[in-house]
């Protein structure tokens, strides 16, 4: 619908509690619209809002004696021009895919994207999410894994919160487990079917290369990956999981090490990301072993240079500048209501891992 779900219709001259300002959210119940259909009419972006409704609104906001916040008007009507994406890395080929996809949509729409790196700590997170808000940017868009027992969680909700309360627009790249728009990326799904591919390719020996366990993204493609080889009767020896850096340096160190605890028979390793990947096939080269040919090597998100690499490199595919496109899309969107959007994955079978 044009002007997005309904609020809660407050009684007509049913005044808010004595003392306490009207806001926004009194306005659309009042009216009996949703918040954002309120903000487009009191700040006149009423390009799509039915008359009745900008009628319905323009009286409650005149019962109510609202007065709006300079700060919300600025965010609402877009005067900043700017949309904000936070993200872990700027190293990452993931990352860089999934701003192209935030900047065309950005682009079509009139704003400017400007970013911000937390480095996949949730207290800078956190920091710039409160500079963030002074600057009053019509979107902030967060991507990268959430870090479980954070301290910061329940400040950056509230953050957050407090920037949607004034107008502006919350979307999140990452797992639905924060109470905002999300588009949400099967890890689990895509690592299990990876798992299913390979033993289909003949492999039967497998080392994993993980992040840290406290990070969301590995630890669920780790999961999947190991229930997947469960289906068929595999499981995964500890000595051959290995925990590093989330990046092509900690590959580099998760291979090296492996080598030292002894390959045992090994015939492929699976890396939670692409870089990862990429880190471990350098460092096997660098003990004598050849990727494809004495080890095979799998890895997760399908990055441009997966391809680049010799041999290429199979990985579960995310096609990462949609997923920005629709993060955009969804924090333009009318809906007051937090959406979740599943992104789905498929495998890519490359030469990196040839038939047993």
């Amino acid at each position: 619908m044009e002007d997005g779900a309904a609020a809660p219709v407050r009684r007509r001259g049913e005044a808010v509690s004595e003392g306490r300002q009207a806001t926004l959210h009194d306005v659309a119940r009042t009216a009996g619209v949703s918040q954002a259909t309120a903000s487009r009419v009191l700040n006149g972006s009423v390009r799509n809002v039915r008359q009745e409704n900008i009628d319905r609104v323009l009286t409650a906001a005149a019962e109510l004696d609202y007065a709006p916040h300079l700060s919300a008007q600025a965010i609402a009507r877009g005067s900043t021009n700017i949309a904000a994406l936070v993200v872990s890395g700027v190293d990452d080929p993931y990352f860089s895919s999934i701003a192209a996809g935030v900047t065309q949509a950005a682009e079509a729409a009139g704003l400017i994207v400007t970013m911000a790196v937390a480095d996949r700590s949730p207290e800078r997170e956190l920091q710039i999410v409160g500079t963030l808000r002074g600057m009053r940017p019509r979107v902030i868009i967060m991507t990268g894994s959430r870090v479980d027992g954070a301290d910061a969680r329940d400040a950056l909700v509230e953050e957050l919160h407090a920037y949607r309360e004034a107008g502006g627009s919350v979307v999140l790249i990452s797992q639905h487990d924060l109470p905002f728009h999300t588009v949400s990326i099967d890890n689990y799904g895509g690592a299990r079917q990876l798992a299913r591919a390979l033993v289909g390719l003949g492999y039967r020996r497998f080392a994993v290369v993980r992040a840290g366990t406290g990070l969301r993204t590995s630890r669920d493609r780790c999961s999947g990956f190991v229930e997947g080889l469960r289906e068929f009767g595999i499981d995964v020896d500890e000595q051959l999981v290995v925990e590093a850096e989330f990046s092509r340096r900690g590959g580099c160190a998760a291979a090296r090490e492996l080598v030292r605890r002894g390959l045992d028979g090994t015939e492929l390793v699976f890396a939670v990301s692409d870089v990862m990947a990429i880190g471990v096939m350098t460092a096997f080269r660098d003990t004598g072993l050849v990727p494809g040919r004495d080890i095979a090597v799998a890895g997760f998100d399908d990055i441009g240079p997966a391809v680049d690499v010799v041999p290429e490199l199979t990985s579960v595919n995310v096609p990462l500048q949609q997923v920005g496109l629709r993060a955009m899309e969804l924090a333009l969107s009318d809906d007051d209501a937090p959406r979740i959007v599943p992104v789905d994955t498929n495998v890519v079978l490359r030469a990196s891992t040839p038939p047993r």
